[in-house]
Parts: C-alpha cells; sequence; structure tokens
C-alpha cells in the first residue's frame, strides 16, 4: 500500500504546498540515491512536516485520515490493544462495532501490529492514518484510565504493610526504618503516587496523616484535589521511603526536614522539592514538581501582550538595571525569569544565576544552589558572582535587607540584574524595597520594569458562551475600568474597530466526567515602566497606590484589567479571574 512517488509528486504540485523547483530538486536526489522515497526526502529537507505526508498519502490511497486530539476514548475500546503494542507500534484503538474494530496508526503498512491485533480481538481490522500529535493524546489516556487501577494497586499493598509502634518496647532505630522504607510495597506505593502526579500534570503531591487515615491531595492549575486515601499504617512507611529517596535523616521525627530528588518517567527528568513537618497526626510531606524539560517558552506564550510584551523587551535590551517579577508562590514568577533569560542567552554574554533551587536547568547559564545549612545565602552568592566578570545575573528572590541591597548595587555597577519578590502588585514592589531599607535614590537609578503576574485556569474548547447583562456590567465597572480594556482590545485587534460591550461574548466552563471544563493555566500580567513621572514619585516616597494610579495614566493595564481582556478573549471566565486576583 504504497504511495507511488509519480502520484504523490503530483498531489504536492497541485496543492501548491512545495514549489515545482523545490520538487524537482527532490525528485532528482531520489533517483540519485535509489532507495530514498520522494516524501521521505521531502520531510528531511523541512519542506512538509512528516504529519503532512501522511495527510496526503491518506488522502492519495483512499485511506481516512482520523484527527484524534482532544477526543476521549472509551477505556475499554483503548485497552483492547495493549499499552507497550500500542507505544512500540504506533497504534491505538478508537471505535469499536460488533464485527470491527477501528484502528489509528502513523504506518498503515505495519502488517505485523494489524496481524497481532487481528489475532488478539477477533474483529475486523480497519486501519486508519492519524498524525503524531493525535498519537502521543491517545497514550496518555492509558495512562490517566489507570487512575482506578492505581487506587486498587495502593489498597492491596497497604494491607501488606505492618503497622510501626514506637511507644512501645525497643525504640525504632534509623536501620529499621530502612528496611520498612525499601520495603517491596512501600516502594510500588510511592513509585505510583509519583506517577499519578506526574501524568494528572500537578504541580505538588500533599500526604497528610489524620487520625483514621491518610489523605493524599494534588494541587493540579492551582488548585488542591484529593486524590486517594490510604489507611493510618501506610503513613509512616512512605514517609520513610520518600526520605531515602530525598537523603534525609530517617529516624529524624520532631524537627522539619527539606531535600529533593529526581525521576526519569518516559524521558522525561522531574525534580522533587520536598518538605516534611511533623504534625499532630504524624509527619505530613509536601513534594514540589519541578519538569526540567519546560524550556523553550516565548513571553508571547506566556500571554504578555501588547504595550506590556513591547515594554519588556525595551528592557530586556538595557544593559544595566532591574527587571522584577512579583506575585505571590506558585504564580509563574520564575517561569518569566527563565523565560527572558532564554531570550537574553547569547553567545556574547555571561549570565549567572543564585537559586534556590535550580528549577529548569539551561545550557550555557552558570546555575548555583544556594546552601543555608553551610552559611551559603543568596547575599553571599551575589558578593561572589559579581566578582565572576558577569553582564546578566539572575537571583532567584530578594528575601531580606542584605540580598535586596546587594541586588541593587550589583544594578548600579553595570549589570542587568533580574530578580523576584512576593508582593500583591507590580506598585507594591516598590515600598517592599523600601521596607528592605533601600534608599528612594538607589530605586530610580536601577527599576527599570515591575511585572506583576497570577495563574488562571483556561477554558477548554467545550466552553459556552453568553453575554453579560446590563446589571452585570455596572457591577464590573466598579472594580474594573472597561473602557480601559475595550480599548486595548481593539487596539490588539481582538474585537472590531467598532466592537462594544454589549456584542462581546463571555464565556463560561462546560464540566464533562472527570473534567471540570478547565485544563492548563494562562498568565495574567500587569507590565510597569518606571518613567520619569514614577521616579518623582518614588522620591517623594509616594503609596503603592499612587504608583499605579501613575502607571495606569501611561498605559498600564491592571491584572484584573489583564484579566478582563483575557475573558473577553475566549481564555477564562470572570469568576476564575475575580477568585485569583482578589482585591
Amino acid at each position: 500500500m504504497l504511495v507511488e512517488d509519480t502520484q504523490l509528486y503530483k498531489f504536492i504540485l497541485d496543492s501548491g504546498l512545495v514549489s515545482k523547483a523545490e520538487l524537482e530538486e527532490a525528485k532528482e536526489e531520489t533517483e540519485k540515491k535509489g532507495n530514498k522515497r520522494l516524501g521521505d526526502i521531502l520531510v528531511k529537507q523541512g519542506k512538509i512536516t512528516a504529519d503532512n505526508l501522511r495527510r496526503m498519502e491518506a488522502y492519495t490511497l483512499g485511506i481516512p485520515f482520523v484527527d484524534l486530539k482532544g477526543k476521549k476514548i472509551p477505556f475499554d475500546t483503548l485497552s483492547l490493544i495493549p499499552e507497550p503494542i500500542a507505544r512500540s507500534h504506533n497504534i491505538v484503538a478508537f471505535k469499536k462495532s460488533e464485527v470491527s474494530l477501528e484502528v489509528a496508526m502513523l504506518d498503515v503498512n505495519d502488517l505485523s501490529a494489524i496481524d497481532f491485533i487481528k489475532k488478539k480481538v477477533r474483529l475486523k481490522i480497519l486501519p486508519r492514518l492519524t498524525d503524531s500529535d493525535s498519537i502521543k493524546e491517545v497514550l496518555v489516556q492509558y495512562q490517566k484510565s489507570l487512575k482506578a487501577e492505581f487506587g486498587d494497586i495502593i489498597q492491596k499493598e497497604t494491607e501488606t504493610l505492618q503497622m510501626i509502634s514506637e511507644g512501645k518496647g525497643e525504640p525504632v532505630t534509623e536501620e529499621d526504618w530502612k528496611k520498612i522504607a525499601e520495603d517491596l510495597p512501600v516502594v510500588r506505593i510511592v513509585d505510583t503516587l509519583i506517577k499519578h502526579a506526574v501524568i494528572q500534570n500537578a504541580s505538588d503531591i500533599h500526604i497528610e496523616p489524620m487520625e483514621e487515615q491518610v489523605l493524599v491531595r494534588y494541587r493540579i492549575d492551582g488548585l488542591l484535589h484529593d486524590a486517594m486515601v490510604l489507611p493510618k499504617q501506610a503513613g509512616p512507611s512512605i514517609t520513610a521511603r520518600i526520605k531515602v529517596l530525598s537523603n534525609l535523616k530517617l529516624d529524624e521525627k520532631r524537627l522539619p526536614q527539606d531535600g529533593r530528588f529526581k525521576v526519569d518517567m518516559n524521558g522525561e527528568k522531574v525534580s522533587f522539592r520536598v518538605s516534611i513537618l511533623p504534625t499532630y497526626y504524624g509527619e505530613k510531606t509536601v513534594m514540589r514538581l519541578l519538569r526540567e524539560s519546560i524550556s523553550g517558552f516565548t513571553l508571547e506564550y506566556l500571554h504578555f501582550h501588547g504595550e506590556g510584551l513591547e515594554r519588556i523587551h525595551k528592557a530586556l535590551k538595557q544593559a544595566t538595571g532591574m527587571i522584577l517579577t512579583t506575585g505571590p508562590t506558585g504564580s509563574g514568577k520564575t517561569t518569566t525569569l527563565y523565560t527572558m533569560l532564554d531570550i537574553l542567552n547569547q553567545p556574547d554574554v555571561n549570565i549567572s544565576t543564585i537559586e534556590d533551587p535550580i528549577e529548569y536547568q539551561m545550557a550555557r547559564i552558570n546555575q548555583t544552589q544556594v546552601k543555608p545549612e553551610i552559611g551559603f545565602s543568596f547575599a553571599q552568592g551575589i558578593r561572589t558572582l559579581v566578582r565572576q566578570d558577569p553582564d546578566i545575573i539572575m537571583v532567584g528572590e530578594i528575601r531580606d535587607n542584605e540580598t535586596a541591597s546587594l541586588a541593587v548595587n550589583a544594578a548600579l555597577t553595570g549589570h542587568l540584574v533580574l530578580s523576584t519578590l512576593h508582593t500583591n502588585s507590580a506598585a507594591g514592589a516598590v515600598p517592599r524595597l523600601m521596607d528592605m531599607k533601600v534608599e528612594p535614590f538607589l530605586l530610580v537609578s536601577t527599576i527599570n520594569i515591575i511585572i506583576g503576574q497570577r495563574l488562571v485556569r483556561r477554558l477548554t474548547d467545550a466552553k459556552e458562551q453568553y453575554f453579560l447583562s446590563k446589571a452585570e456590567f455596572a457591577q464590573l465597572e466598579k472594580i474594573v475600568s472597561l473602557d480601559r480594556v475595550l480599548a486595548a482590545l481593539k487596539a490588539e485587534k481582538v474585537v472590531k474597530p467598532n466592537g462594544s460591550w454589549d456584542k462581546i461574548p463571555f464565556y463560561k466552563a462546560v464540566p464533562s466526567g472527570d473534567d471540570d471544563g478547565f485544563k492548563t493555566r494562562v498568565g495574567i500580567h500587569e507590565v510597569m515602566e518606571v518613567t520619569q513621572s514614577i521616579k518623582d514619585l518614588i522620591m517623594k516616597n509616594a503609596t503603592a497606590g499612587e504608583i499605579e494610579e501613575q502607571a495606569k495614566k501611561e498605559g498600564m493595564l491592571t491584572m484584573l484589567e489583564d484579566g478582563i481582556f483575557k475573558c473577553a478573549a475566549g481564555m477564562t471566565t470572570i469568576e476564575e479571574v475575580l477568585r485569583v486576583v482578589t482585591e
């Protein structure tokens, strides 16, 4: 069932995807190489993608092409093909009738896979071509459907665990704990919890001991969800296993401990930052998941736009000064910093960072981890970095007066400094730095821009459109300037030049099954450029409110306004924005 090169040549020429000259060049190469096909040569040269080639072949052969992206396949159909076969042969079952099974694959000439499935299911196999993204998405569904099976595994394994009593008889030694932590049931349970969290795209795992049971919760898209409840006796063993992975003291149960470890899942490296805290019913464990493969983002991908985006690019062209990102824990500040570092990461500059922890590893950037337990703090790190001839310094977080003072001085002495600060708004960063004993004249000499940000949950494609009533607009107008938002929507051509609020739809989530109508998150931002007028206000010790008012006059969209902008663009809901940006 191979497509003849002559058929493919004619089809590509008719489609206009590749010019005749390029086609002729590829055809000549196939004739030279003899064993190479035209389609493969065009893909290798980057003239067409592998998925485009599959679509063309499907059309030429008369085989239906199926797009499975965003499609939920019933698990009883999906599981007809075992997961290892599906992965190794890129073939998935997606539709079953009484007499036939439709399978989507990347290579319809893989007759051995078709034959194996036919013998296994005893149905007529109907092959369909699909693209690699569809196969990837469906393969993830195998794992998501394992949720129920995970529950069974954990239930079965916890039944074999013995409850350990520390109050009676001999005390439990570190050696005893080590044996318990390496016991097969405990290893399986912890591996299962970690695998499940990675599949679910969780940012944190909470393992909380209670009076009668152990509660496991995952933070997904910013919200905590109950994942599973385990018997009480599982708690100490699971904590011991996590301590072994994190290289922590097994017999220390009275003091908090912090550690980290790394796992490799299906080729994806995930780091875990571990915090263990003694509570009334035992030790509570929280693990933060950091995916090291997350890189190559752009500011546009993070949903910066319009005037704010221009201001950031302008600040990144400066050779000296400070760029600050602000917001609470888990608001995406570090991802924004790394994205800016990625833009700045050119062969002619030396970039050094001091972080706690190193969240993403980046090529050609010198990254250093602070170690407070041996006296290596952010302040000590900055002092050393400025002697390392850097052009750009990234300080993970400004936490205290000494770090603030050294970061400002580094910006004054010819370096571009990027850092984060825990404040509620961009304007709030100024009084916060003054509280850290940084003089106003130093702030106006160094700060280029301050970015405030939050993350809101993003709607899936199944969203429902609606229009706000006049009363609802009146309520919204009390907390946000709709005129400013509408002007921004028109300026960026999201709505027509003659658009008005009564014609602009908003959206609400449509839950279905396990899906609550939201998937992943999107950033809402405010980007405050420190202009001359704002510098004058800083020198007069103005409040955060006065600084923000001036920034708004100079065109800054606040986080709330940017949130409503993204609601009108169909990304999220008004309720979600108001939940995250609490006044």
